[in-house]
């Protein structure tokens, strides 16, 4: 039976059409396929956000291809057979067929070739060992990645410890791509490669695996991979300190951004959660995130008034205090009327500047010095405790630098 994909604008799209028709005119018709991603995606309909092609030109000629069209090329991948054109501003990664040579878990030799099985033989589930020609008519070399896309299988091409041995990325892959694409219960084949050759994972970079760990965490539903990783050991392999929980089912429920979800499986300590972060190599964003809701959350209730909510997001930030807001929500999922007021308070919050300075305190006759340190720290201490008023500032300095100190 002849599948196609259709109604996809990116197939039709003049930039795409440029491209295709690049490697066409050096190597005749059918040279090029549209590849993974972009063709199971279109065929279960989710949207494409990136454009992969695959062809038998090798990469030299690929690349003296799109010049000759009058294109960007951009050796992103020489080696492994990748150039990158860049159509009316639009990257478009081509790869010549390969087949591997040699693997070392991690990296592969490969060599090009001219056979689509061969190319699809070495990657990594079945679903995107799938190819579209310049028409949307879609290739399936396995022969079950079109059905195993439709029924929502994630199913390695071929024996699963081989496909793990070679790269052991795809564990993390295998995972994350049951929390997009899959449904039912995990393939029992692919889980049990992946529980036997888990400590395999330790020859990753931390980056790769925290990369990958957040794309799964930024899954609508990552619940049932979540667990499904949890008891193949693989979630401890790769974040021993995560313990999962019904807070992290309900941060999900409740719509909780990727960070959050990952804060529901970490202790709220600042150190560990800090230690976490180093050794998986987190971007700093998602460090502080993870680090600053820990300090923050002992100060938090959702039974808080506003004004007790405002001197706490003076002193921590309306970021952690959402963040620290939203794990509270998460352990008293009955308490959302609480949860949702002070995320809106959050969201609307401007952080007032401290009202006086140092110029103040000379006017009223003190020097420079620690003394002007204790005096302002001391003022702020007041302010922010009667809910940052407007007015009798010079009052409250007089007041302090009249009062003994403590």
């Amino acid at each position: 039976m002849t599948v196609r994909i259709s109604d996809q604008p990116w197939l039709t799209a003049p930039a795409t059409r440029a491209v295709i028709a690049a490697l066409e005119a050096a190597g005749g018709s059918g040279c090029a396929r549209f590849v993974g991603g972009c063709v199971r995606n279109a065929l279960i309909g989710e949207p494409v956000a990136d454009v992969d092609i695959a062809t038998t030109l090798k990469p030299e000629e690929t690349d003296r291809a799109i010049r000759a069209a009058g294109l960007k090329a951009v050796p992103t991948g020489i080696a492994h057979g990748t150039v990158t054109a860049v159509s009316e501003r639009r990257p478009f990664e081509i790869t010549t067929l390969r087949r591997d040579v040699s693997t070392d878990g991690r990296n592969a030799t490969v060599a090009f070739t001219d056979d689509w099985a061969e190319d699809a033989a070495r990657r990594d589930f079945r679903l995107n060992a799938l190819y579209a020609d310049a028409d949307g008519q879609v290739f399936d070399p396995t022969g079950e990645g079109v059905a195993d896309a439709l029924a929502g299988r994630i199913i390695f091409v071929g024996d699963p410890e081989t496909r793990v041995r070679e790269d052991y990325l795809r564990i993390l892959r295998f995972f994350r791509f049951h929390a997009w694409y899959g449904r039912g219960e995990p393939d029992a084949a692919a889980l049990a490669a992946c529980r036997n050759l888990a400590p395999g994972m330790v020859r990753l970079s931390a980056e790769r695996v925290s990369s990958e760990l957040m794309k799964l965490l930024s899954a609508p539903d990552p619940r049932a991979a979540v667990k499904a990783m949890a008891e193949a050991g693989v979630l401890g392999q790769i974040l021993p300190e995560a313990r999962l929980s019904p807070l992290f089912d309900t941060a999900v429920e409740q719509g909780a951004d990727p960070v959050v979800r990952l804060m529901t499986l970490l202790p709220p300590d600042e150190g560990v959660v800090r230690e976490a972060a180093a050794r998986l190599r987190f971007p700093n964003a998602t460090r502080d995130r993870l680090a600053f809701a820990a300090v923050a959350l002992p100060a938090v209730a959702l039974s808080m008034t506003d004004r007790a909510a405002r001197a706490v997001l003076y002193r921590h930030g309306a970021r952690a205090f959402a963040d620290a807001v939203r794990r509270r929500w998460a352990e008293a999922p009955d308490q959302e009327t609480g949860a949702r007021r002070l995320l809106a308070l959050a969201e609307a919050w401007i952080r007032p500047p401290l009202p006086v300075g140092g110029r103040d305190l000379a006017k009223l006759g003190i020097e420079p010095g620690p003394e002007t340190g204790r005096i302002l720290k001391a003022f702020e201490e007041g302010w922010v405790a009667d809910d940052f008023p407007s007015d009798g500032h010079a009052g409250r300095l007089r007041t302090l630098i009249s009062s003994p100190r403590g």
